[in-house]
């Protein structure tokens, strides 16, 4: 058992309880009492809905329209595909989307369901971003039919009834794992025996059974409908595969047909029929079911074998005689039902499924014998299951010592997606259906892992990726803080994974080796966990590991880890590869840093919330629009001449539902509120438009940043008093300017920091102005300073250029003396954001091209050139790799050129005195500083 939770711990989660607002459940797609979750007094700062903030055009709704278009034209029955046929309900035609949405994909499918919670919530924000009623009328949808799958797997099979061959028939929809379960006195004990079936097989999997009549994998009989060739095969045997008689066909049923399949045995003889006609005969089958005697499983669909699949598609008139028809007999089947055929119905046992409901089918035998419809793995252990696949992945997980995704993937990391899409659906859809699969979700969570030992918790969720949980306990806290319930809170904590939490709330770093994705969204549900619980050990862990990553483990994007994983602290060229930064990892670390300044105002969070987001996240999205495919990529390769993927893998991956969710809340941090209402932050430069109702005022920005170098802030409507706290970005080291209604305002705007216009009472039309001087600068990789990767303001730069190895390049030759490098590249005209250098275009890394890119290049300056000139003096450097330049420009902006002189001559006497330099060398510098002529 889980160890027991403190007094304390249950009594603050009843105060807590108390204080949260009453929830109903209805049935249908009304309104439930809650419909927001609640703000935690825990934070400093507080977020305005999607609804409150509408993107203008600009960059992010360019973005954002690309993936409205998949919302829109997706087949969303094909997402609720996999969640029908588990549920043994009409799939209505729809294909599974494949990829990791399907049987067929990587693992198995075994992390189906995923992409459907992710697609929800991307229609939850779409609705809210948009006010567009289509993607609400799609989350109901999608809804309601999660209702009815939940109300299906609450009760014993169903059948499912469809046309058959001559009335109605049995269909087994691949992935719903049913069979038809026959009373253990079918065969009857029978010497001599005909079975006789119509099939109709919707897929191609071998050694799926037509029947399967056994005690285990010795003793059994068998016929399935494609052996290792993909033929018919009929097998008994009392020894076991080795001892097999059994007789094979000579081709391959039809898909989507109806094929007639019969075997008699007497006399010794056994024949396969096909369609009427004998395709095998074997004339020493010895064995017969009285030899074999009365067996325990007798099933249609299903093998002794637990790992042959089973058998998908339609079962129609299944007969058993005691006696080997004959050939004509078997003829007469062909076009008749049994009953009107010279064979007559079964004398053992007889199924014409001409039942259309219910999940039992009368024998017509005379025998009585009624058969069942059942699950492999027989129910849900309680009624708030809900998955798109059995239970059996849960339940294997609580055993295994090591992963294994081909056995269990990531269950509980399932689990959150669909998760937090049915409380995304709730919150912005007010759909109370959805709130009431979401609560019984974590009900039946909290009923199986509450029962197992705290030692079985830690070993589940340190196992990789069969433990992985992503941001489930962010997401149960978000229910918790609407229902209330006790249990959820505690469900929550059970997640705790102690040696990482521990780790990391000691600020010892033991990321080195681990899976980056599937601990960093831990560390947000922490911060919500401290939240609730007051713990300090969760939100120091959470701010610790954030300083681990960022920036010992980022990617100048801001993207993080390399095949999926961090290496050791510091090291960044050591890891360039094709498979670096996945996209799953921005999105999480978005997360986190939002959450995290929730708690504290560090600028750090939102500096970093603008560099991932305007490079990583906006370049992982192709530039196309596309109905069937999100184009997002999984991998961002920074290998030079990398091109990126946009379908990755076999698609439906965990970045592709990640990414959708992405490209529909851009405007999630734009504008935040203190928590008092006295102060409005503007963390991003976009365009984008504040409904403040509170204060009953808009706040509008108009800019195509980062097309241009600032934005103009416009209040609207009433009037109101706050502060305007305006985000200074720790790269905008060229000036921060801000006048109000054309007056400067005060005050010394300091890089890396929150510039605050004071409290003042705002009116609509007045106007502020932020003008932000972009400058090319470079950033170094931490463990090869010569490894460097260019930005302009916010914005990577990255070479288009289909070489493979890194380009070298000198950035100093035309530096200004504000220190701006950007002189030395020449724009392209037409083309905002595109330069070019040495023959190669540089252009933003957010643009999704399929061009092959530099995103680091090598950095050369083997001569000392200071504006334009070539000083004829090799550039020298010391042991750590700075160079003589390096120093030099170290010291910009200068306020003119006399500064910087004055620079070079006392970086040349320290270089000179250090003997690093000459002083006929160091004296040619000096020269050629003095003379030379330098951008501003």
């Amino acid at each position: 058992m889980a160890p027991p939770l403190s007094r304390r711990f249950l009594l603050q989660s009843a105060m807590l309880a108390a204080a949260v607002p009453g929830v109903s459940f209805t049935a249908g797609g009304g309104r439930a009492v809650a419909a927001a979750v609640p703000t935690p007094s825990a934070w400093s700062v507080r977020p305005f809905e999607l609804k409150d903030v509408a993107l203008g055009q600009g960059l992010l709704a360019d973005k954002r329209r690309l993936m409205l278009d998949h919302g829109r034209g997706y087949d969303v029955d094909r997402l609720l595909q996999v969640f029908r046929a588990n549920a043994g309900l009409s799939t209505k035609g729809a294909v599974a989307p494949g990829g990791w949405e399907g049987l067929d994909g990587e693992a198995n499918g075994n992390l189906r369901g995923h992409y459907t919670g992710h697609f929800l919530t991307m229609l939850a924000q779409a609705y809210a971003g948009t006010n567009d009623t289509a993607y609400a009328d799609r989350i109901r949808y999608m809804v309601g039919a999660l209702t009815e799958v939940r109300a299906a797997l609450r009760t014993d099979p169903r059948m499912l009834a469809v046309t058959g061959k001559f009335g109605t028939a049995q269909e087994n929809v691949r992935g719903s794992y049913q069979y038809v379960d026959l009373p253990n006195s079918v065969l009857g004990g029978a010497s001599a025996i005909t079975l006789s079936a119509w099939v109709k097989p919707t897929h191609n999997a071998n050694w799926t059974r037509v029947f399967d009549f056994g005690d285990n994998t010795t003793r059994y009989m068998y016929l399935a409908a494609r052996n290792t060739s993909g033929f018919p095969r009929f097998a008994v045997t009392a020894n076991g595969p080795g001892g097999e008689q059994g007789l094979n066909g000579t081709a391959a049923l039809p898909l989507n047909q109806w094929s007639h399949l019969a075997v008699t045995i007497g006399s010794g003889t056994g024949t396969l029929y096909v369609n009427g006609t004998a395709v095998a005969q074997n004339t020493s089958m010895s064995l017969t079911p009285a030899a074999l005697g009365t067996l325990a499983n007798n099933w249609l669909g299903r093998s002794n074998f637990q790992t042959d699949p089973v058998f998908a598609g339609a079962l129609d008139e299944f007969n058993v005689w005691s006696r080997a028809l004959t050939a004509a007999e078997i003829t007469s089947l062909q076009s008749n039902r049994a009953s009107a055929s010279s064979a007559g119905r079964g004398n053992l046992a007889s199924y014409d499924f001409f039942e259309t409901s219910g999940g039992t089918f009368e024998d017509g035998s005379g025998r009585g014998l009624t058969a069942t419809l059942r699950r492999t793995w027989g129910a849900p252990s309680h009624a708030g299951f809900l998955a798109a696949y059995p239970e059996t992945q849960f339940i294997e997980l609580e055993s295994m010592t090591s992963g294994d995704y081909t056995r269990v993937w990531a269950p509980y990391y399932t689990a959150h997606k669909v998760l937090r899409g049915l409380l995304d659906a709730y919150l912005h859809v007010d759909d109370a259906r959805a709130l009431d699969l979401a609560s019984g979700l974590c009900d039946w969570m909290y009923s199986r892992l509450s029962k197992l030992p705290d030692a079985t918790l830690q070993r589940m969720w340190g196992i990789f990726s069969s433990g992985e949980y992503g941001g489930l306990v962010e997401a149960i806290v978000d229910l918790y803080a609407i229902t209330g319930k006790a249990d959820h809170l505690a469900l929550a904590k059970l997640f705790d994974l102690d040696k990482l939490i521990d780790a990391c709330a000691a600020n010892t770093d033991t990321l080195d080796g681990l899976h980056a994705n599937q601990h960093i969204p831990i560390f947000t549900g922490l911060t919500r966990l401290y939240d609730v619980t007051g713990e300090a050990r969760y939100l120091t862990a959470a701010k610790n590991f954030w300083g681990m990553v960022i920036p010992q483990r980022m990617y100048g994007i801001g993207g993080t880890s390399t095949a999926e994983f961090w290496k050791a602290r510091g090291v960044i060229s050591g890891t360039i590869s094709d498979t670096n930064a996945e996209t799953c990892c921005a999105y999480n670390l978005l997360k986190l840093s939002r959450s995290l300044f929730f708690h504290e105002q560090d600028p750090k969070y939102m500096d970093y919330y603008e560099r991932a987001l305007l490079n990583q996240v906006l370049g992982s999205k192709q530039d196309t629009a596309d109905a069937e495919k999100p184009l997002v990529t999984y991998f961002i390769g920074l290998k030079p001449g990398h091109v990126r993927d946009y379908t990755p893998k076999q698609g439906t991956t965990c970045c592709e539902g990640t990414g959708m969710e992405s490209a529909t809340k851009y405007q999630d941090s734009v504008y935040f509120t203190k928590a008092d209402g006295s102060a409005l932050y503007v963390n991003l430069y976009s365009a984008a438009t504040l409904n403040w109702s509170a204060k009953g005022v808009t706040v509008a920005q108009s800019t195509d940043y980062p097309r241009e170098q600032g934005s103009t802030i416009t209040i609207g409507g009433g009037s109101a008093a706050f502060e305007l706290r305006l985000r200074v970005p720790s790269w905008a080291t060229a000036g921060f300017r801000v006048t109000v209604n054309g007056s400067a305002v005060s005050g010394t705007p300091a890089a890396g920091s929150y510039f605050t216009i004071p409290s003042r009472t705002w009116r609509g039309g007045d106007v502020v102005r932020v003008t932000i001087p972009f400058r090319l600068r470079v950033e170094k990789a931490l463990d090869d300073p010569s490894l460097q990767t260019l930005f302009y303001g916010p914005v990577n730069l990255v070479g288009r250029n289909s070489g493979t190895s890194y380009l070298s390049f000198g950035l100093y030759r035309n530096a200004g003396l504000s220190g701006d490098l950007l002189p030395s590249l020449t724009p392209v005209s037409g083309k905002p954001l595109h330069y070019t250098l040495g023959g190669t275009e540089f252009a933003p890394f957010y643009e999704g091209s399929e061009d092959p890119t530099h995103a680091y290049v090598q950095r050369s300056e083997p001569k000392v050139v200071l504006g334009g000139t070539d000083s004829g003096v090799a550039n020298p450097a010391k042991s750590d790799g700075t160079t003589l330049l390096d120093e030099i420009w170290a010291g910009a902006p200068f306020a003119d050129k006399g500064s910087l002189v004055a620079r070079v001559q006392s970086t040349v006497g320290s270089w000179v005195s250090a003997g690093l330099l000459s002083q006929a060398d160091g004296q040619k510098v000096v020269t050629t500083a003095q003379n030379a002529t330098y951008a501003a």
